[in-house]
């Protein structure tokens, strides 16, 4: 059976881009005519999808897949690590957690995973023309290479050409990709094909000298200068990009929206939706003396609940909260937060730490419990109306996925949704705290107005729904870029074995 080509984007540090790299170069194939699928052999995130049939898969992959106009599917993502802090994951392979593994006995799976890997990088090669790969960190960590199941090892098994890309905006860029380039084997050298600088602010013209040199001191040609790409319109993967975005806490006119950022905090491009809105912000706060005067806060999702439960106490977060829901500022929960704003949240086997029970916050009226298994599943839940955040939902329809542990029991007369027979989210009597197990919904646009509307009314605020987010637009404008800013056809003939 013929073998589809491949191509490799490995990166000189983390957040170098090739996550954004990847999502581009999909869509740039794909509307070349190509059947085109992503893969990453091994991500660590906590930003995780339901693909169709229930795995999940690293949020990166799914976006990569939607860029490529490919079905998501867990042959793209064979392995995902799920952090739950004190040096442990979760271990998701081929879409199912297969246990919880401490950071070196996992080093010692990986001999078993490795089958895995190759086997989920064949089936995609013998069904797409193009597979492209993305790397994890840096190829040149050479305390991790002996164990190696995502960068070079990766790409000899597959005998893959590998663009390696650097992040000038970091500074120091070409002795990144110096660096980067001699600290590997020379077998692993010879599939070095092209160096990418990336986030360029400034004029290209000014980096001739250097892609001379660099070509010079390497043998490996600068194949493409890739601007600042400002506000993608595409979601980050890890909470690291949380660092990078400022952090705003001045006047703002319209609808302030303050997201704790819990230690282990999961799926925060939840959010992404409710900041691309002009007449809101959103900030994140990891300390109550932050919060300012938001007109809503979120607790968002968390890999370990009862654990970020307890960091929310001890920093101070509940009362902070509770007095500000006396005053009306309304509290909403997405997943764990969800579970959080509950009234107890038991595990009685110890599956996301000690054995035990811990009181929730108390403001939503039901409990969650933790049992073996994992719920993982798209679908739509229709909304009743509801008092408060949820005036005027009634009959709405939000579409999305959920990813938790633990199944939540309201109690009886409580206002909730359910879907398949189970809660999937309540509100408070007051409409003032709205929580729920559904990832994705705010990307509703009727959904997003309706509660953005209701936290204005609520809070005096002025709010006019913004135009709505074209996530397809923005694979176009990132593969126009890096069409204008990469020689493709070079790295065309290379991925497709065209020669170049």
């Amino acid at each position: 059976m013929a073998r589809g080509g491949v191509l490799m984007v490995q990166g000189t540090a983390s957040s170098a881009g090739k996550s954004l790299l990847v999502t581009g170069l999909c869509r740039l194939f794909a509307r070349r005519g190509l059947r085109v699928a992503p893969f990453k052999a091994q991500n660590m995130s906590n930003n995780a999808a339901v693909v169709p049939g229930g795995g999940e898969i690293g949020r990166a992959q799914y976006v990569q897949a939607l860029a490529a106009r490919a079905l998501p599917r867990v042959e793209m993502n064979p392995v995902l690590l799920k952090p739950e802090g004190n040096l442990r994951s979760q271990v998701v392979v081929l879409g199912r957690p297969v246990g919880t593994l401490h950071a070196a006995a996992y080093q010692e799976a990986k001999a078993r995973i490795w089958a895995d890997v190759t086997r989920a990088l064949d089936l995609l090669r013998e069904e797409f023309d193009l597979v492209v790969i993305e790397g994890a960190g840096s190829p040149a960590e050479i305390n991790l290479k002996a164990r190696d199941i995502s960068n070079m090892r990766v790409a000899r098994y597959a005998e893959a050409p590998v663009l390696v890309v650097g992040d000038i905006d970091r500074g120091g860029v070409f002795a990144h990709l110096y660096g980067t380039y001699h600290l590997l084997e020379p077998e692993e050298q010879r599939l070095v094909r092209g160096f990418v600088i990336n986030k360029l602010r400034g004029d290209a013209s000014l980096l001739e000298a250097g892609l001379r040199d660099i070509e010079r001191l390497t043998g490996v040609p600068v194949v493409g200068v890739v601007p600042w790409v400002r506000d993608p319109g595409i979601a980050e993967e890890d909470s690291v990009a949380l660092d990078r975005r400022r952090d705003e806490h001045g006047p703002f006119r319209g609808v302030d929206v303050a997201v704790v950022r819990l230690p282990r905090i999961a799926n925060f491009d939840d959010f992404d939706p409710l900041e691309r809105e002009p007449d809101v912000r959103v900030r994140y706060v990891d300390s109550p003396r932050k919060l300012g005067e938001p007109d809503a806060v979120v607790i968002p999702g968390t890999k370990a609940t009862r654990d970020d439960l307890a960091w929310l106490r001890a920093e101070g977060f509940e009362d902070a909260l509770g007095a500000m829901r006396l005053r009306g500022v309304p509290v909403i929960g997405v997943c764990g937060g969800f579970q959080i704003l509950g009234e107890q949240i038991a595990d009685p086997l110890g599956l996301e730490g000690e054995p035990g029970t811990a009181p929730g916050l108390g403001w939503l009226r039901c409990r969650t419990e933790f049992a073996q298994g994992k719920v993982t599943r798209t679908g739509t839940v229709r909304l009743g109306e509801g008092p408060g955040l949820l005036a005027g939902c009634d009959g709405l329809e939000a579409t999305g996925y959920e990813i938790h542990a633990g199944l939540t029991a309201v109690t009886e007369g409580a206002a909730a949704w359910t879907a398949e027979g189970e809660a999937v989210g309540a509100i408070s009597d007051d409409g003032l705290v709205f929580g729920w197990y559904v990832h994705g919904g705010f990307a509703d646009r009727e959904f997003r107005a309706r509660v953005l509307g209701n936290i204005a009314r609520m809070r005096g605020k002025p709010f006019a729904p913004g135009v709505e987010t074209d996530s397809d637009a923005a694979f176009e404008r990132l593969a126009d870029v890096l069409e204008s800013s990469l020689d493709v056809e070079r790295i065309a003939g290379w991925a497709l074995g065209g020669g170049g």
